[in-house]
């Protein structure tokens, strides 16, 4: 039906409403709404394409675009692996663990047994938080710092002077291996940063994630002859599972840029885009106004690529998780997302309230006439 299809994961951006909230302890949390409050916020591209229409949501347009739909999740997670293994058709009903106090010592004890050095902290920390406060004790030790957050990780930070952005990878690739079975944490993450106190944390982040535990809609597209290119995090996120090319990037804007071209390279298939900015910098940093900012960037963006598309491309935007820069915590929040999607040649339509994040797999699939379901089609609603 379609000869390319353009998903957009905006990494963060919840419109809240998830029933089980209060059961994760995010009762009230609601990404979108918090940035809507900032005046940085301009988003005529996504408010045309129906984004404000969606249920639940206030000031919509009389005219939408695109079709458009609020999406529950049915995993037990709030997390970027959670959240992108069930776009991808993969429902997890056990939640990957969590180290709220810390990871117990065995854990610690065999990881410094490995690397042949001590660690640092071992608690649940602020990404930038954590190099303030045990920044200058690693530089003068040449102790890893090891830390975690409510999420299911294990994240090491070194200054690039004094460990080496290799050999912190290489402590990651052993520190993966070891988290298995009861211990098998979502993603190892290779926190470099640089510079004088308070310090910055670099470009060069790496995520070592789970292998998923099944096909999913990656696979099944270069099965059916297919492309898979990833932008982004995303062949970190599926430890390069079902995926034939991947592009890294250090930025949003960069994203951006190698977006549109990749609206000039000519395949038949899917090209999966995570834009991770929007949770990194300004939702674990309760940044509101920075938040609304980088929106407003990504909808100058759209706006170009949407005018570029041709015929018979696909576009989705939807979202993995929610993480509310105005609430005191800086952690993901359990939210439902939006979907948004787009062809000129589609009739626009309200799809309501649809359970499951796997129906974007069966859509996508269905886009692309490869014959797989995971959750609803909504091709077919459209």
């Amino acid at each position: 039906m379609f000869k390319r299809v353009y998903l957009m994961v905006i990494d963060s951006l919840g419109i809240g409403g998830a029933s089980d909230a209060k059961s994760f302890g995010d009762e009230g949390s609601d990404t979108l709404s918090a940035i809507r409050k900032s005046d940085k916020l301009s988003v005529p591209n996504l408010k045309k394409l129906g984004l404000f229409n969606i249920d639940g949501i206030t000031g919509g347009v009389d005219k939408p675009i695109a079709s458009y739909a609020r999406l529950k999740e049915k995993s037990n997670g709030k997390d970027t692996t959670i959240g992108h293994w069930e776009i991808a058709g993969i429902v997890s009903n056990e939640p990957l663990p969590t180290y709220p106090s810390g990871f117990p010592s065995e854990i610690i004890d065999e990881f410094e047994r490995l690397i042949g050095v001590k660690t640092l902290c071992n608690k649940p920390y602020s990404g930038t938080e954590v190099i303030k406060d045990y920044g200058a004790e690693h530089i003068k030790t040449g102790y890893p710092i090891v830390y975690t957050s409510q999420d299911s990780v294990f994240q090491i930070a070194c200054h690039d002077s004094v460990t080496s952005v290799e050999t912190l990878y290489k402590y990651s690739e052993i520190a993966r291996k070891l988290l298995v079975g009861k211990n098998a944490v979502g993603r190892v993450i290779a926190r470099p940063f640089t510079g004088e106190y308070p310090f910055i944390r670099t470009g060069y982040r790496k995520d070592y994630s789970l292998l998923p535990p099944k096909k999913t809609m990656l696979d099944d597209i270069v099965e059916s002859g297919l492309k898979v290119i990833s932008l982004g995090k995303i062949s970190d996120i599926f430890s390069g599972q079902g995926i034939l090319k991947s592009y890294k990037t250090k930025s949003n804007a960069e994203g951006y840029r190698k977006s549109m071209q990749l609206l000039d390279e000519d395949f038949s298939g899917l090209c999966f885009i995570n834009y991770v900015d929007f949770d990194s910098v300004y939702g674990h940093r309760n940044d509101t106004h920075g938040y609304a900012k980088e929106l407003t960037a990504f909808d100058e963006f759209l706006g170009k690529f949407i005018s570029a598309m041709d015929s018979d491309d696909l576009l989705l935007i939807t979202a993995d998780h929610g993480c509310d820069p105005s609430t005191p915590s800086t952690d993901h929040s359990r939210e439902d997302v939006p979907l948004i999607i787009y062809n000129k040649n589609l009739k626009p339509k309200n799809l309501g309230t649809v359970i499951g994040f796997d129906a974007i797999a069966s859509t996508v699939l269905s886009a692309l006439n490869v014959n797989k379901t995971y959750g609803e089609d909504l091709l077919k609603k459209i």
